[in-house]
């Protein structure tokens, strides 16, 4: 049992899961400030603009029971607004991580050389190549 818990108490503290969690959360009080806007000025202009009514709803067969098409209007919103900013942010992530990987290959494909003859790779001021012992410009 003690080293299920160790393991356990490993896997949760470990980068990637605080990463997570700390998303989570970030991610779930984003969310309020999305809804917020969406009801506070997306609705609205919705409203002055088209003349329709989003906070609205449909009864279904004189029945007492509606179609809140106005709350899931403001979902699909509230989703592509966050889709959207989740979009950038990731691209803007994805763009950091690369430029340091291009650095990284930058530096290592200076170190070596391809020899024509054998194709192995090569130190980048070899003259004779170790593999085949062609000379090498």
């Amino acid at each position: 049992m003690k080293k299920f818990l160790n393991e356990f108490k490993e896997f949760a503290l470990k980068g990637n899961v605080m990463d997570l969690a700390i998303g989570v959360i970030i991610g779930a009080a984003f969310q309020s400030i999305v809804t917020a806007f969406t009801e506070s000025f997306i609705n609205p202009l919705i409203n002055s603009i088209g003349g329709a009514e989003v906070a609205g709803h449909i009864e279904i067969f004189n029945t007492g029971q509606y179609i809140e098409y106005g709350a899931f209007i403001t979902a699909i919103i509230n989703f592509l607004i966050m889709a959207l900013v989740l979009f950038l942010m990731m691209k803007a992530i994805n763009k950091l991580m690369s430029a340091g990987k291009k650095k990284e290959e930058a530096v290592e494909a200076k170190t070596t050389k391809e020899c024509p003859y054998c194709k192995s790779e090569i130190h980048i001021e070899a003259v004779k190549c170790p593999h085949c012992t062609s000379d090498v410009e």
